[in-house]
């Protein structure tokens, strides 16, 4: 019981350590190519993609008024993968990797992902309209 005490105090004091302006950075050169510059899913590739990116500005409202946490990291990290870019999102995917952060989830839960998508997840929260 004491070592699941320690994990979950681990975990809960690495989630917080998001960066918006890393985040953004990271967005604007690795994922406006497609979602656009101010990621409203109008960015110059998108109409050679199957799927359409969607306006990333309005999850909040697309999943009433809850930020889709979960949804988010899966698509990005690729355990949700879209088939419009023919593996898994970005199709660089492997340069998200990184150290493990927890973030929490709208129900409290901490969800483990790399910095660099708690970073890109923390900017998307900020772009909400």
């Amino acid at each position: 019981m004491r070592i699941l005490t320690v994990l979950a105090l681990s975990i809960a004091g690495q989630a917080g350590a998001q960066d918006a302006a890393e985040g953004s950075r990271l967005f604007q050169l690795h994922c406006a190519s497609c979602h656009g510059i101010e990621a409203e899913g109008n960015g110059p590739m998108a109409t050679v993609l199957l799927v359409q990116p969607s306006d990333l500005t309005s999850m909040t409202e697309r999943y009433d008024g809850r930020f889709p946490v979960e949804r988010i990291v899966s698509r990005i990290d690729g355990r949700d993968p879209l088939v419009s870019h023919g593996s898994d999102m970005p199709v660089y995917g492997w340069f998200f990797e990184g150290r493990d952060v927890a973030v929490k989830t709208p129900a409290g839960q901490p969800m483990m992902t790399s910095q660099p998508i708690a970073d890109l997840l923390e900017w998307l929260h900020s772009i909400q309209d």
